[in-house]
């Protein structure tokens, strides 16, 4: 296989995307009418947070970048990942059961998570099983963490 030579084009963005959009759905999974939340803040996120990411890796880019076609570059790319994997989130929980979503969108999420874990310790030359077990270390107490803060809100507010 193949390794893109330079995963910072896209590692950013898919890991945003990945671990914002879990958060929301395992936030949101216990509301009044979860379809309906999760859909409506993913493209919320889709949209508005991920013009606001992108706004801020391309300013981040200006300010360190010498060229401004690698600028450009990134600020596309980071686009069009974040857009690309919330949307496959959304389309997941617009066609299945909401329970078949959730389990489809964890599988895919976390597999994302991995395969970019691997590729920044292959590309580091580092090892790629603890480049795995840190970065799901960080994500996984923040899906926990808003499934339970979700569970609080729509208890206390609901």
């Amino acid at each position: 296989m193949k390794m893109p030579k330079d995963p910072s084009k896209f590692s950013f963005g898919a890991t945003s995307s990945t671990v914002t959009s879990l958060g929301i759905i395992f936030g949101l999974l216990t509301s009044g009418n979860p379809k309906a939340s999760v859909i409506g803040s993913l493209l919320v996120i889709a949209v508005a947070d991920n013009i606001a990411d992108s706004l801020g890796i391309h300013i981040y880019r200006e300010s360190t970048a010498t060229k401004k076609e690698n600028t450009r570059m990134f600020t596309i790319s980071n686009f069009i990942t974040r857009f690309s994997i919330t949307l496959t989130f959304v389309a997941l929980f617009a066609f299945l059961p909401i329970t078949y979503a959730a389990i489809l969108c964890t599988i895919i999420g976390m597999g994302i998570l991995v395969f970019l874990s691997y590729l920044i310790g292959a590309q580091r030359k580092t090892s790629t099983l603890r480049e795995v077990a840190i970065h799901l270390g960080i994500a996984i107490p923040v899906i926990v963490i808003s499934h339970f803060l979700g569970q609080l809100i729509f208890t206390v507010f609901g």
